[in-house]
This record gives structure tokens, C-alpha cells and sequence, in this order.
């Protein structure tokens, strides 16, 4: 498949998961730097990209990206998360932005990648609303300072991260146990902090763009019975409208704002419209499906994940591998949502990186898997007229991957946290030859350190 003209095709990574340099130039500690992990593992180090942003961008300009996706540290700027701005932290992105447009890669902003500074956690946190408006006035300080050369940027990523695994479940920072109301709320404040942020991008001029970045969990059928489909239909309510429906529609789902009537937050005059202002684009984060099958004991939605029944290839991080979710996921969100434009914002798989017999690292694993995903999404764009305008890898380079300290690796560029010397993978010269060619070939390759050895169609 020939990639279309307007398509972008760019690299990912997150502030936290590769910066580093936590106490220097007047950063202020954020959740995750006091996060505890039980292997001891912290991001004082990460892939030290603080200091070696040059050489990074210029590993983005060899892959051939035309665009790099990155985060900015909100206690990196504003240490206390209000009040006084660092200049240091702003004068880091600032010469990280000139880098990148100097190699002519399009530099695309994400405001908040779950560092919140630990000082505004302490106060409440994604638990009070105040904390939307901090980050209005955050998104004014990097705009001042950013915005007379980036012109894209989302809000927030993944904040369905932010509530379950950070408030309701503890595996990400700040690690708490909350009920289901106060997870609610969370949520709610969330959708505020980006409804207030986009009002700050759409107040900076008409040449600024803005979304939002979501990461559905995307429920399929196990089996095609009447039982399971209407069970999916169920698990899309709960867990892609509860995002979806507020932030395109402005309303929340009907079906299940009745089940959660108790625990609903609250919600003033102005929110919903606030939350539902017309985006430009918005982002999607995909790396595997959900299975579910009715369960009629499995109140009150009558649902269960059944991912333990299908036998699918898995990733280290033991999720499995279904590139057609991308393409399915694609086509039902621009049916039921019509957002103007969709990228896809990060995909990827965690692998295990083994080296060959030239001290390469031949991950024909996760090319197969970038391949295949990129072929579903442009299928998506030919056949089903989905707006999709462009995919970023997730990652440039292996990195602190969160609860997982650094055992997880992601990226199409080695890192050795020893030495920090960076080293392009397989995946990474195949996909500088997309970057070149624009085209996905759509054949299978298997290949060692000898060359190609298998060449065959890939079936279906």
C-alpha cells in the first residue's frame, strides 16, 4: 500500500520516560518521581534525553519522520504546578523545538503525559477540580513561549491511565485505591483540564490545532452469537463512550450514566459544552484488542473479558497481537464519533530485543507488528473512508516504561541504560525504507543476519 500524500509518519516518547535530569535546572518533583517500584527502579537517569536531545533528533531525522510526538514536563515549567515558571525547563523545549525544525521534523506537543507536579497532588490532584484550571494556566505559559512555532498539540494523553491505573487500581502513580465516585470525578476534572486547555490553544490563534489523545480499551465478540455482540455493544458503552460520548456528543452515555446515578459527579452549568468543543483532531493510542462474551451473573453490564480464551501471539507485555482491532477500531470510532481528523498516536510492542550475530538487534518481531498494524490503519482510510491522517511509532527508543521500570523496551532504537548508547534496531531500518519508499509492502519477510531467507504472501 502506497502511503497517501498528506499522510504523516512520525516517532512517539513521553517526558518523564526518557528526559531524566529530575533535580536539575529547577524542576520540581512530579507523582512519579516518589512512585516507589518494587524493583527499585527510578527515572533519575532514563534515557538522559535532557541532555542528549541533539543526538536523539538527529536519530529522528535518519528514521525519516517527518514529525516527533513528544510531552512536556509540567513540573519541568512550572515546578510547584502553579504560580512561578522556571525559564530553565521552558528554554529546554524551546531549544529541543528549534533542533527539531532545523532537521525539518514538524514538532507535535503533548501538555500532559501523567507527570502532575507532586505539589498540586497534594492539594487534590485529579481529584479536585482546581487542578483543571492549574493546567489552563500551564497550557498559557508553554503556548507563550512555544507557540510562535509549534502549532500542534494535545491536551492530555491517556487519561483513562490517569484515573484507573493512577486512582482506582494503584499500578500508576499516584498509586491509589479509590471508590468508583471519587474515580468518576477524577475523570470528570480530567475532561475539564482539557476543555479548559483547548479554550487557552483556540485563544492563541486561528493557526494553532489541538485534540486529545484517548486509548480505548476496544471490546470484540468471542463468538459471533447474539449473546456476545450485544455484550461488546455493552462493553463499548462503558469503556470507549464514557470517553467518547462527552468529548464529541456532550452528553455521557445515557445507559450507563443511569447504572452510576449514585456515583455521578458533579457536573455545573457550562462543563459538557466546555468538554465538547470542536477538536481538530484527535489522537489514537492502539496496541491490542479486548475479547468479551456475555455473563449473565456478571451485573450490571452482563459482560466478561475473556482474553484468556483466544489463542493469539502475545508481546512481552503478554498482550496479544490482532491488527485487524486497529482497522475495526478506526472505522466504529469515525462512524459513531465523526471526529475531523484521526491519528493514529501511538503503536508498538514491547519485544525481546535479541542481538544477532553481528551485535545487531534483529526485533523481525515487532517490524512484522508495526507492518501489519500500519497496513490495517491505511486499510481503514481506503476502504472504510476513515479521516486518518497519520501514525506514529510508539517509541523512538526504549525507555522507562512506567510500573515496569526499565525490563520493558518498545523502541526502534536500543538504548543501554549502562552507557546510554543508542542503537538502531531492525525495525528501525525498515521503518526509514517505509519513510523512503512510502509504501508498505504488503509481503511477509522473514530475514536473520544472512539476509532474506523466507519470502512468502501473507495470507488473508
Amino acid at each position: 500500500m502506497q502511503l497517501p500524500e498528506d499522510f504523516l509518519l512520525g516517532v512517539a516518547t513521553s517526558s518523564f520516560q526518557i528526559e531524566g535530569a529530575l533535580d536539575q535546572d529547577g524542576r520540581g518533583p512530579s507523582i512519579w518521581d516518589v512512585f516507589e517500584l518494587a524493583n527499585g527502579d527510578t527515572g533519575e537517569k532514563a534515557c538522559d534525553h535532557y541532555h542528549l536531545y541533539r543526538e536523539d533528533v538527529k536519530l529522528i531525522k535518519g528514521l525519516g519522520a517527518s514529525a516527533y510526538r513528544f510531552s512536556i514536563a509540567w513540573p519541568r515549567v512550572v515546578p510547584d504546578g502553579e504560580g512561578k515558571v522556571n525559564p530553565k525547563g521552558l528554554d529546554f523545549y524551546s531549544r529541543l523545538v528549534d533542533e527539531l525544525l532545523e532537521q525539518e521534523i514538524e514538532p507535535w506537543a503533548t501538555l500532559y503525559h501523567w507527570d502532575l507536579p507532586l505539589a498540586l497532588h497534594e492539594k487534590g490532584g485529579w481529584k479536585s477540580r482546581e487542578t483543571a484550571l492549574r493546567f489552563a494556566e500551564y497550557t498559557n505559559h508553554i503556548l507563550d513561549a512555544l507557540g510562535d512555532r509549534v502549532k500542534h498539540w494535545f491536551t492530555l494523553n491517556e487519561p483513562w491511565c490517569t484515573a484507573i491505573l493512577g486512582y482506582q487500581t494503584g499500578e500508576h502513580a499516584p498509586g491509589e485505591r479509590a471508590d468508583t465516585a471519587t474515580v468518576l470525578k477524577i475523570i470528570h476534572n480530567l475532561l475539564l483540564a482539557h476543555g479548559y486547555s483547548l479554550q487557552q490553544i483556540r485563544e492563541a490563534g486561528d493557526d494553532h490545532l489541538a485534540g486529545i489523545v484517548l486509548n480505548p480499551w476496544i471490546p470484540l465478540p468471542l463468538t459471533e452469537s447474539r449473546e456476545d455482540r450485544e455484550a461488546a455493544e455493552r462493553a463499548w458503552q462503558e469503556q470507549v463512550g464514557w470517553w467518547f460520548e462527552p468529548l464529541f456528543e456532550g452528553h455521557y452515555p445515557s445507559n450507563v450514566k443511569m447504572i452510576r446515578q449514585s456515583e455521578m459527579p458533579e457536573i455545573l452549568d457550562g462543563d459538557l459544552e466546555l468538554i465538547s468543543a470542536e477538536t481538530d483532531f484527535m489522537g489514537l493510542n492502539l496496541y491490542f484488542p479486548g475479547f468479551v462474551r456475555h455473563a449473565p451473573e456478571a451485573a450490571p453490564f452482563y459482560y466478561e473479558e475473556c482474553g484468556s480464551l483466544v489463542n493469539l501471539p502475545r508481546t512481552e507485555m503478554g498482550w496479544h497481537v490482532y491488527p485487524p482491532v486497529l482497522s475495526y477500531a478506526l472505522a466504529q470510532i469515525s462512524k459513531r464519533y465523526k471526529p475531523k481528523a484521526i491519528y493514529v498516536t501511538e503503536n508498538g510492542c514491547a519485544t525481546p530485543d535479541l542481538l544477532d550475530d553481528r551485535g545487531g538487534i534483529n526485533d523481525l518481531f515487532r517490524k512484522e507488528y508495526l507492518r501489519t498494524h500500519m497496513l490495517e490503519a491505511l486499510r481503514s482510510r481506503e476502504q472504510e473512508g476513515v479521516p486518518l491522517k497519520g501514525y506514529f511509532v510508539w517509541s523512538l527508543m526504549d525507555n522507562y516504561e512506567w510500573q515496569y521500570g526499565y525490563s520493558k523496551r518498545f523502541g526502534l532504537v536500543h538504548v543501554d541504560y549502562d552507557t546510554l548508547e543508542r542503537t538502531p534496531k531492525t525495525s528501525a531500518r525498515w521503518f526509514a525504507g517505509l519513510a523512503r519508499k512510502r509504501r508498505v509492502d504488503p509481503w511477509l519477510h522473514m530475514e536473520t543476519a544472512a539476509g532474506p531467507l523466507v519470502r512468502r504472501k501473507q495470507s488473508g
